[in-house]
């Protein structure tokens, strides 16, 4: 069964190298718009990242990416967007945790998951890495400590 279900985690892993970012509309933490479909339009490479103020895995993995971030935007120009999933009074601590940390991503707003479910994202923490030509090259679920040195590969 184990079999069964890598073989298929390896399959749509593979099929989602090649899905384009989704039309979809959300606002960021300061109510302004922002089409997903257009994030890859620079010509750089894009993490979204989809996380919720309760989860722990997703706190740490974003904290463990602030350290390496600047140096990843020095070396791809990459641009990090985080998408909350947080819904009702969650959302209202959404700006306050990212301000706490100081973090300097991008902070979208998905409280109706409209784009979670178009990204087919299950669990969270739900990471994707798009290249400059806006395909999806790698996606992870889940965090473990060092996980996050992975990714800079797939921005090269």
């Amino acid at each position: 069964m184990k079999k069964i279900v890598l073989g298929l985690l390896m399959v749509l892993s593979t099929m989602s190298a090649w899905a384009a970012l989704p039309d979809v509309t959300l606002k960021d933490i300061n109510g302004k718009e922002v089409n997903i479909a257009n994030l890859s339009r620079s010509g750089k490479p894009v993490i979204i990242s989809f996380f919720a103020t309760w989860c722990k895995p997703c706190i740490r993995e974003l904290k463990a990416i602030h350290e390496l971030y600047p140096d990843w935007q020095d070396e791809t120009g990459v641009v990090m967007y985080i998408v909350s999933e947080d819904e009702g009074q969650d959302a209202q601590k959404v700006a306050p945790l990212v301000n706490g940390y100081g973090w300097e991503y991008k902070v979208l707003l998905d409280p109706n998951g409209t784009l979670k479910r178009a990204m087919n994202v299950q669990n969270i923490p739900h990471l994707f890495v798009v290249d400059s030509k806006g395909k999806t090259v790698y996606n992870h679920v889940g965090y473990t400590d060092g996980g996050e040195t992975e990714i800079l590969k797939y921005l090269k």
